[in-house]
This record gives structure tokens, sequence and C-alpha cells, in this order.
């Protein structure tokens, strides 16, 4: 994971940014795709996990974080229920550690595709439980613990690809993101608002060098 941009972001405060990520999978890094949009109802999650399962197919190792903790849904597309235990939000309470929030999805994707040896897929949900979102609303979370979260995830599965499904718009969850990621995909609506929004979201890509 290439983390030496994070220091380019500004800012420590209550969401403060932990250490710079730079993990290696054997001689190769493992590469970070975050898929993105200004707002939501673009698609975003049905893309990650379309994107996630076609990369497990081709023989990768892969795992999509679902950071979109204010509002979670992929879970959805991989025929989970709202009561999943293991979490992203237990991993970000200190609860259990992130490896223990990864479920293993590759037989979902096996059922319509044949995967080739040495895919897998895995999924780190957030909770849908609204006692959960509740307090993450109310007191927000570290977000170098979700830093640290990736480079271990990273390490502990042997990843080839990181995919991070953002929350829609733009804040500082959403840049740590950005900032770690090797590729940037947006997504959009043709309309007015869309357009001045992704705008924004590309120049600050472009500033902080993500392709």
């Amino acid at each position: 994971i290439r983390g030496d941009r994070v220091s380019t972001v500004a800012g420590q405060g209550r969401f403060g940014y932990g250490s710079n990520l730079r993990l290696v999978k054997g001689a190769q890094m493992t590469k970070v795709i975050s898929i993105h949009s200004f707002r939501g109802g673009t698609g975003k999650s049905n893309t990650t996990s379309n994107l996630a399962g076609q990369l497990a197919a081709a023989g990768n190792r892969v795992a999509v974080v679902d950071t979109d903790i204010q509002s979670p849904g992929i879970h959805v597309l991989f025929g989970y229920s709202d009561d999943l235990d293991n979490t992203l939000n237990d991993y970000l309470w200190g609860k259990i550690p992130i490896a223990q929030a990864a479920h293993e999805v590759t037989d979902r994707i096996a059922v319509n595709k044949a995967v080739e040896d040495g895919g897998a897929l895995y999924l780190i949900p957030s909770s849908m439980k609204s006692g959960d979102i509740a307090r993450v609303l109310r007191e927000g979370y570290d977000v170098g613990t979700l830093n640290d979260g990736f480079r271990d995830l990273a390490r502990d599965l042997q990843l080839d690809y990181l995919l991070i499904d953002t929350h829609p718009g733009l804040n500082e969850e959403t840049l740590l993101s950005i900032t770690i990621s090797d590729v940037l995909l947006l997504l959009m609506r043709p309309d007015r608002q869309d357009f001045q929004g992704t705008a924004v979201t590309v120049d600050v890509a472009r500033k902080l060098g993500v392709p």
C-alpha cells in the first residue's frame, strides 16, 4: 500500500491520520483502488462488488472494505442480512483484529463464474445495526486506526487488491482513502451538481497525485 502521500493531507484533530502506509506482498505491493462518488445513488457499491468479483475470478486475492460507515449496504449484494457480526465497526472500536471482520465470499461469485486457482474474495462490512450507526454519528472514529487496519488487512490476507467502497462526498475519511489509493474510480450522474462535485474531487485527486 502506497502511503507516502498521507502526510500531504492537512489536519490531525479528531480524525487524526496515522503513520504512512507501505505494504509489500512478497515482492509485489498490494494495489489499492478506491471507488467513490460525490453523491449517493450512482451505483458505486454495485460497481465495487462487480469489479472485486472479476479480479478474484482472475486468480487474485481481493478484499472489499465498506467504509461507508454512516450508510453501509454493500453486504446485501453478497447475500448477507443486516444482523452481521464481526464488522469494521468492531475493529475500529478495538473489539477484534480487522482480519476477524473479513468474511470470505469467494463461493458467492463461484456460483456464476469460475474462479481461477489462487483467487479469493473477502468482504469487510460495516454494521447496519442502528446503535452502531448512531455511535459512529455521535462519536466518530479514529481515521488513523482505519489507516492501520488497511495495512494489517493487506498483510494478513496477502492481498493483491484492496478495494475501498467509500462514503459519498468529501470528508476526512474519504480523503484518507483517496490519498493511499493507487487508482481512484469516480462515478457520477449526468447532472449539474454531480459535474461540479466530481470536478472538485478530481482536482483534489490530482493534487494528491492519484491517477
